[in-house]
């Protein structure tokens, strides 16, 4: 008999938003068992997994025998036959006298942590948003000014893009949602002149020809990351020998970032091997491609100093990152990350082979979408102990007061497109085991202090939407898809007007976004777009003749009525773009992640319709105690 799909995760089927029921078709499914290492002349499930216990303070329990009970801090409670009601938040052990193995036991506060007050956030694509200091793209430098400006006009919080690390070769990846890496920064993201070295004597020409021409990059329309990265990456480089000159010590790993460090000298070697042989692991040669393995010793042995330059730029990132908290920052989890990167390299063991994360075709997209992603395998994951999971978790949390889950279906569900499968609508929903993942993101909230935002859009089940309100986890809602005014939106939400990946609202305004979209040779979707503007008209309560900064400020007076907890508006509908972030359905078409704003960061104290939208956000909103 062939595997028991149900037990290995696979749905039946999915119901689509018109209602109507989709099974997979059968090659899709084998393909997907094969994916996750299932024999497929075997029946039954997976392995099991080790013990696990996840529970709440207090709660209590029986032991299944005597066990002596350690907790995380290394604390020996000894022999214990019901769980003390007064155990403490963590990741605990139970060894059982008899010799089988220990039980992890997770002691969960079950619900987030909810945002104080009820503020209003300025929304940053940090790439796209430059001043006259920036080289040609975003930095935390620019961050810094950002959030001073945004709490000076009465701003509680900064949302920001990914800032995940993508790889150090060329091509650059400009999308923040394919990165390399989820728990690292980016180096592109470096202010160069406020790292370690800049004003050693040795790096003095060096660093003055790469500001006059990286400068002059700013005046581009367009982001052009390769050519930024050649002049930060020559600068940082000598950079780093000036402080090596000086006497200081390599980074080592626990330096860079402390108790959450322990992935990071994996990813430091990462990046070296990269330098040498490419950004995709899977093409190296085969004696580097097993983390684990003596090739790999050898080469971190070889190639100490490069290691360490990696290291030392994470260490870098980390303390400008912290210094540019100038108010409390919402940061964003992208739902995966590059099959070629460094995170799956780490954890190829743990993921399904050639399959991808997508989603099923709907009404935008009828072919469905492949995001290239590779997912993990649910038993591989649970086996581990959900370790990448936590080590993601505690890597965005750092430095922020929230964090929004880009695709929070996925800690329920995921869409698989099959191995070899011809198109995105191949596949199947994979469940993953979501009371688990549920509680370890309230447990690592709680100890970040942070709330958590779900982006919960498209196609979700009413029961996912149920769990993630009774977990305390913010829905999002968007003035382009809601009916209702905002004074009627729940509480438990965050409110904007779109996301980057739909129309700004210039673009929706002014027609040019449909107008862009087609000719692009995009399908558009005419009584969808009059809706959209029809919802922008009667949010305003203006006519189509009334000039865009007079719509800019009356949208987000009246987005400032909304019940939820927190207001986000974009930077780039206050400052008037009118391109879209990202284009979906376009690769070299379109500039994706690449557009700059039309102002800089040193215009904003003055521009008349971004202080405007301040003050109106500010005047319906309360915002946090400082």
């Amino acid at each position: 008999m062939p595997p028991d799909r149900d037990q290995w995760g696979i749905a039946g089927g999915y119901l689509d938003l018109d209602g109507r029921w989709h099974e997979p078709a059968p090659e899709a499914v084998e393909a997907m068992l094969a994916a996750m290492g299932a024999d497929l002349d075997a029946d039954g499930g997976p392995p099991d997994a080790p013990r696990q216990w996840f529970t709440r303070p207090g709660a209590g329990g029986q032991v299944l025998g005597p066990a002596d009970l350690v907790l995380e801090d290394g604390t020996d409670l000894g022999r214990t036959d019901d769980l003390p009601v007064d155990l403490p938040l963590g990741y605990h052990e139970l060894r059982p006298h008899d010799g089988s193995e220990s039980t992890l036991l997770v002691v969960s506060p079950g619900t987030c942590p909810t945002p104080v007050g009820r503020p209003w956030g300025l929304a940053v694509q940090l790439y796209a948003t430059r001043s006259a200091a920036s080289w040609g793209i975003g930095d935390l430098g620019d961050l810094r000014a950002i959030a001073r400006w945004a709490r000076s006009a009465g701003a509680g919080m900064v949302a920001l893009n990914p800032l995940h690390a993508h790889g150090p070769g060329f091509p650059q990846e400009p999308s923040p949602y394919f990165p390399s890496s989820r728990r690292f920064l980016d180096p592109l993201n470096l202010r160069v002149e406020d790292v370690d070295g800049a004003d050693h004597p040795s790096v003095a020409t060096t660093l003055a020809s790469a500001v006059e021409a990286g400068r002059a990059l700013t005046a581009r329309p367009t982001i052009d990351r390769d050519q930024v990265w050649r002049l930060k990456r020559a600068v940082l480089e000598a950079c780093f020998l000036a402080v090596r000159q000086r006497g200081g010590p390599p980074p080592s790993a626990p330096t860079v970032l402390g108790t959450e460090g322990g992935g990071v000298r994996s990813f430091a070697l990462w990046c070296a091997i990269a330098d040498r042989h490419g950004d995709d692991w899977r093409r190296w040669p085969a004696s580097l491609r097993d983390p684990d393995g003596a090739g790999v010793r050898a080469f971190a042995v070889a190639e100490a100093d490069r290691v360490a330059f990696h290291l030392w730029l994470q260490q870098q990132l980390d303390r400008q990152h912290a210094a540019a908290v100038e108010l409390p920052l919402l940061a964003d989890l992208a739902v995966g990350f590059n099959p070629g990167g460094a995170d799956a390299w780490e954890w190829q063991h743990l993921l399904a082979g050639d399959a991808r994360v997508g989603a099923p075709p709907d009404e935008f997209n009828h072919l469905g979408q492949d995001w290239g992603l590779p997912p993990f395998v649910p038993h591989r994951l649970r086996a581990s102990g959900y370790a990448p999971f936590v080590d993601t978790l505690r890597a965005a949390f750092r430095h922020a007061a929230g964090l929004r889950i880009d695709h929070v279906m996925g800690l329920f569900r995921l869409w698989w497109v099959a191995p070899g499968a011809p198109t995105p609508a191949s596949g199947g929903y994979v469940r993953y085991p979501s009371s688990d993942l549920l509680d370890l993101l309230a447990l690592e909230a709680h100890r970040a202090g942070a709330f958590v935002v779900g982006e919960d859009l498209g196609l979700v089940e009413d029961s996912v939407r149920a769990e993630l309100a009774a977990r305390r986890v913010l829905s999002t809602r968007l003035a382009w898809f809601e009916d209702q005014p905002p004074s009627a939106w729940p509480e438990g939400s965050v409110a904007s007007l779109g996301t980057h990946d739909l129309a700004t609202l210039s673009g929706v305004w002014s027609g040019t976004d449909a107008l862009r979209r087609r000719s692009l040779g995009l399908p558009v979707d005419d009584a969808a777009e009059e809706r959209v503007r029809g919802r922008l008209a009667r949010l305003v309560g203006r006519d189509g003749a009334t000039p865009l900064e007079e719509v800019t400020v009356e949208a987000h007076r009246h987005l400032a009525d909304a019940g939820s907890s927190v207001v986000l508006a974009a930077l780039a509908d206050v400052v008037g773009a009118d391109q879209r972030v990202n284009v979906p359905g376009t690769t070299t078409e379109w500039p994706n992640w690449s557009v700059a704003l039309p102002l800089g960061v040193e215009q904003l104290p003055g521009d008349p319709v971004a202080s405007a939208v301040a003050e109106a956000l500010t005047a319906g909103r309360t915002p946090p105690p400082r």
